[in-house]
């Protein structure tokens, strides 16, 4: 028995060795058999959770996890004056941070290469999709207004960040409750806390009660490798090392294409590959839509 464990362990270091040292085969023997070293086929996403209101201290906030990859979001409202082109519509700022705790790949005191380009997908994705309509953020028309800042933390970065970030951000929107304000005598907007609520105010409110935003439509997105003849769906980190051809498309709830990504690599994108990413990414749009919802009923039940 000892002599068959011992066996064991060597072919297992055997097989670790040769991962490490020849990576791109290791990962197109598995591919072979159409299955992934995870135990994944080729077209299935990792387990993934969404867990709302993390952050108790921020107005909306959402813990997300794809396999490995760990997003929190949260959501910061402050009042600000709108612009005199749009008086009527708020502000929406998106902020993506990678600390050194998320990867080895991410130095201290570098920022990551990454976080800027997630942020500005994010940023496009979000405003692009027409999720919110900016005038639901409205107070008063040209003198007050929400100010959204939206930050995400990538707590662990195993693969699918722009995924797994934007899963955050809608989760996040989708648990955010809008303050009750009102009105104090010198036209500024004031917080109404929930202990004074019942006192009397020297103004009406401006708004009545907390209330949800209401999001006209979500995006949801998967990213693909794309490798030869295969495609991988939901990559985790190695396989996106060492296959570098990704595809990311964002449907929104109606199956609507919103947009699609690909930031270069060596493998072009035939027609009927994309087609095949886009087909994937509507499969994955009702997993994720059924995550969110449970979700939010399990929040509203608490």
């Amino acid at each position: 028995m000892a002599a068959a464990s011992g066996s064991d362990l060597s072919s297992e270091m055997e097989v670790d060795a040769f991962r490490r040292l020849f990576p791109l085969n290791f990962h197109e023997r598995h591919l072979l058999k159409s299955i992934r070293p995870d135990g994944r086929t080729l077209g299935k996403a990792r387990d993934t959770i969404i867990s709302l209101g993390a952050v108790t201290s921020a107005n909306g906030s959402a813990l997300t996890k794809i396999g490995c990859t760990t997003m929190l979001a949260a959501i910061k409202l402050e009042v600000m004056t709108p612009t005199v082109e749009s008086p009527d519509d708020g502000c929406i700022a998106i902020d993506f941070h990678m600390p050194p705790i998320c990867s080895p790949i991410v130095r201290p005191g570098r920022p990551a290469e990454a976080a800027p380009v997630v942020a500005k997908q994010l940023s496009d994705t979000i405003l692009s999709s027409g999720m919110i309509d900016l005038k639901e953020l409205s107070l008063v028309s040209g003198k007050a207004a929400w100010m959204a800042y939206l930050d995400i933390y990538c707590l662990d970065a195993d693969g699918s960040l722009f995924d797994a970030a934007l899963l955050s951000a809608v989760a996040a929107f989708s648990h955010l409750q809008i303050p009750v304000v009102s009105l104090n005598d010198e036209g500024r907007i004031v917080l109404i806390s929930e202990d004074n609520g019942g006192g009397k105010l020297e103004k009406e409110p401006v708004n009545k009660e907390k209330r949800k935003l209401k999001l006209a439509t979500i995006p949801f997105s998967l990213t693909c490798i794309l490798h030869k003849n295969y495609i991988l769906a939901d990559p985790t980190a190695e396989e996106e090392s060492i296959m570098e051809t990704l595809v990311t498309v964002v449907l929104d709830s109606s199956s609507q294409l919103v947009s699609l990504y690909k930031p270069g690599g060596p493998v072009l994108a035939q027609t009927s590959a994309i087609q095949d990413c886009v087909a994937l990414t509507r499969q994955r749009l009702k997993e994720l839509q059924k995550i969110l919802n449970e979700a939010i009923s399990d929040m509203e039940v608490d």
